[in-house]
């Protein structure tokens, strides 16, 4: 991939084509940004550029060979690793090597994707994926050998925020002191889920959410009309791979929206009403169903959705970007229910319930535990 097939981010560009230029490679670098900005894509033309430009001094573009073998994530001395699990595939000590036909398919397909398309790609949605020690042993034995082509060599980890303990504890020391002319690319959408020790030695580079005018303009070029692109860049609010999602109408939110909007409308009968908590403890077994991923997802989705609507409580409608597509729900007559007395709760209910769920929790009770508190504060007047 190159620099000017990415959307925006002509600052971040500059900068590492700049230092790239004259010779200051960070040795280790951390791109952090939010799902759909960008950064797997930004990385993918940093290596590009180190592995096809910078060694030999030539200008972009001259390896027309090294180039070709970048675009289709066949070159040599270009390593990948990505959260994995054991799925019908591979039975067993699942690592990065064992899946790389998919991840060229998915980076082909998806640069913007995000973790819960990789793992719908490789029939994993129902689990959730890591990068563990397996996979840190087999960094370190690649990484030990010298460069194919006698340059850089060049080693991308996607969502290094999937890290175990582990695995983090094994690449400390490759981290800090590489083999010479080895860069190492860790990509994190969470940077509070790197481990301190391994933050501290890589170099930070924030990723922001892309402008809603650089979506807008790449949703056009994709077919849609002015007004249309605009409308779904403002909802996609910076994430590229939910505008395309929208565009296409393969947003998992399409879904998440009908749970929202169940539990809600289960929640207001709940009130005086005994039979409504039948109706709760349905819902709460049809999410329960679902894969752990999926899970994770909606209740970030519920989160998202509060916050809008406090925004909405407030007068704040220049920040609302979300807009629920169910027949009969509307956001501004459910905003007057979260305030200042239950926003604080109600966060705090479904963080616990994120947490829950990663420890491999029991989903019915923690969904019928939380549909239960978080109707209760539903309820809860406004000062």
């Amino acid at each position: 991939m190159l620099f000017n097939e990415i959307l925006g981010l002509s600052h971040l560009k500059k900068h590492l084509t700049t230092s790239a230029e004259a010779g200051r490679i960070p040795h280790a670098q951390l791109f952090v940004g939010p799902e759909g900005s960008g950064t797997l894509a930004l990385a993918l033309a940093y290596a590009q550029y180190i592995l096809c430009n910078n060694q030999n001094g030539e200008n972009q573009g001259e390896d027309v060979v090294c180039n070709s073998k970048c675009a289709s994530l066949t070159h040599p001395d270009l390593h990948f690793a990505f959260p994995v699990s054991n799925s019908d595939k591979v039975k067993s000590h699942a690592v990065s090597d064992h899946y790389l036909p998919e991840w060229r398919q998915f980076v082909k397909e998806q640069p913007y994707g995000n973790l819960f398309d990789w793992y719908r790609l490789i029939g994993i949605e129902k689990k959730q994926g890591q990068i563990g020690v397996d996979e840190a042993q087999d960094i370190v034995k690649k990484l030990a050998l010298k460069s194919y082509e006698g340059g850089y060599k060049v080693l991308i980890i996607w969502m290094a925020d999937k890290m175990n303990g582990s695995a983090a504890n094994k690449l400390l020391k490759l981290i800090e002191e590489p083999p010479e002319k080895t860069v190492l690319l860790l990509i994190a959408e969470n940077e509070d889920q790197i481990i301190n020790t391994i933050k501290s030695r890589c170099q930070l580079l924030h990723v922001p959410p892309l402008s809603e005018n650089v979506i807008a303009k790449a949703l056009e070029s994709r077919g849609l009309d002015t007004q249309e692109a605009h409308r779904l860049a403002h909802e996609a609010n910076g994430n590229f791979n939910k505008a395309l999602d929208l565009m296409n109408n393969d947003s998992e939110d399409l879904v998440f929206e009908k749970w929202f909007v169940q539990w809600v409308r289960s929640a207001f009968k709940a009130k005086g009403n005994k039979a409504a908590i039948h109706e709760l403890l349905l819902w709460s077994d049809e999410v329960a169903k679902n894969g752990r991923e999926v899970q994770k997802k909606f209740l970030r989705y519920c989160l998202a959705i509060i916050r809008q609507a406090l925004l909405l409580n407030y007068n704040a409608e220049n920040l609302v970007f979300t807009k629920i597509h169910v027949d009969g729900f509307d956001l501004k007559k459910f905003a007057p229910f979260v305030h200042e007395n239950n926003i604080i709760d109600m966060t705090n209910e479904l963080e616990k319930a994120i947490f829950h769920v990663e420890r491999n929790g029991n989903a019915k009770i923690i969904f019928t535990d939380l549909s239960i508190k978080l109707t209760r504060l539903l309820h809860t007047k406004a000062a």
